[in-house]
């Protein structure tokens, strides 16, 4: 695929991802500039860091399909296409230059030319000259790196449609509907969380399960409902390694999803990341009166979270679990215990009180 086809075909996919204000380009080219710097952050680290980053490549796939999703956007705001700002530049991905030399004075190129695009004011449009002047840093401070374009476009598009479109039902994951009924998580569940005193206690089905939990912080904060998040992953996510051990529901028809996906490994990874965004959240008001949670949470969260069958959900849908796991979460907190009401089906949780 030539290079005009190549930018055309990714713009296309991914502008329906694009919300910012079509009437002020400002944005948009502070947007470029900030992911053209964190391109050189990523590099610095490298330097800094070297064997300590082994993550580097993927870092800079990242921020590079960040930056040209905003360049992308900034085409998409000027009269000229982004195939026809490409037409004439060569193949897409030709052989990386492995010069360390090469390497920063390509950045140092990229950054100039970013810099440049940050003159342009509203109501002005970018001449066809700066557009390639910078795409053109842009593609050689790729070959300098030793990435591929190619990866680079199809990474970017896969992370910006899982964040920010709805994806179909049926195109969404279902981990254990090949399995045994008495193996899968119930596509419907209520399950009470009861107060005693400072503890709280699940029920289901008029059996206790779990163990008798309390804040274990110097300054409470009703971690001790922190469940609803556990049941919120069950519920939306179809994955929650704490809820198949508290109901005993483990895929053990299969040792290896038994141990790799139900054991103890991915019980600390579910456990983790509950305790990791739960700190994000006190520092929000436990999200409410939010529609989004931040891009850089939910990447984070899918760091945390990648080698694990989860991985498959898109952003969109950890969103989707995280802010119905929090609005029933205060509901639970508020009324100081509650049912929560779970529906795989749907992918909704809900809460009712006592």
């Amino acid at each position: 695929m030539n290079l005009p086809t190549l930018l055309h075909s990714y713009s296309l996919r991914v502008e329906t991802t694009d919300n910012l204000p079509l009437d002020t380009i400002r944005p948009v080219l502070f947007g470029l500039f900030g992911e053209v710097g964190s391109v050189l952050a990523t590099s610095k680290k490298r330097v800094r860091e070297k064997a300590l980053f082994p993550q580097y490549e993927q870092s800079l796939v990242e921020e590079f399909g960040d930056a040209l999703w905003y360049f992308a956007a900034l085409c998409r705001r000027t009269r000229f296409g982004i195939e026809s700002v490409a037409a004439g530049f060569g193949e897409p991905d030709r052989e990386p230059s492995t010069s360390s030399a090469d390497d920063t004075a390509a950045l140092a190129a990229l950054a100039t030319t970013a810099g440049e695009l940050l003159s342009i004011q509203d109501g002005e449009s970018a001449s066809a000259a700066s557009l390639q002047c910078f795409l053109g840093s842009f593609l050689a401070a790729v070959r300098a790196t030793g990435v591929e374009l190619g990866e680079i476009a199809r990474r970017n598009e896969d992370k910006v449609r899982g964040r920010f479109l709805r994806t179909a039902p049926a195109d969404l994951p279902d981990f254990d509907s090949s399995f045994p009924e008495d193996e899968q998580l119930p596509r419907r569940f209520e399950i009470a969380i009861l107060r005693r005193g400072r503890q709280a206690r699940l029920r289901w089905n008029g059996v206790f399960i779990g163990d008798t939990l309390t804040d274990n912080v110097q300054d409470p904060d009703h971690y001790r409902f922190h469940d609803v998040f556990h049941l919120a992953h069950a519920a939306i996510l179809h994955w929650s390694p704490v809820v198949r051990a508290l109901i005993r529901q483990k895929r053990k028809s299969v040792q290896s999803v038994d141990e790799n996906e139900d054991g103890g490994r991915a019980i600390v990874v579910e456990e983790g990341v509950t305790a990791w965004i739960f700190a994000q959240a006190k520092q929000a008001s436990y999200f409410e009166g939010c529609e989004r949670v931040s891009f850089g949470l939910l990447k984070t969260v899918h760091e945390f979270v990648q080698e694990f069958e989860v991985a498959q959900c898109p952003l969109e849908l950890w969103e989707r679990a995280i802010l119905q796991g929090y609005s029933v979460f205060r509901d639970v907190r508020a009324s100081d215990g509650g049912i929560v009401m779970g529906n795989r089906d749907d992918r909704t949780i809900a809460f009712r009180g006592h």
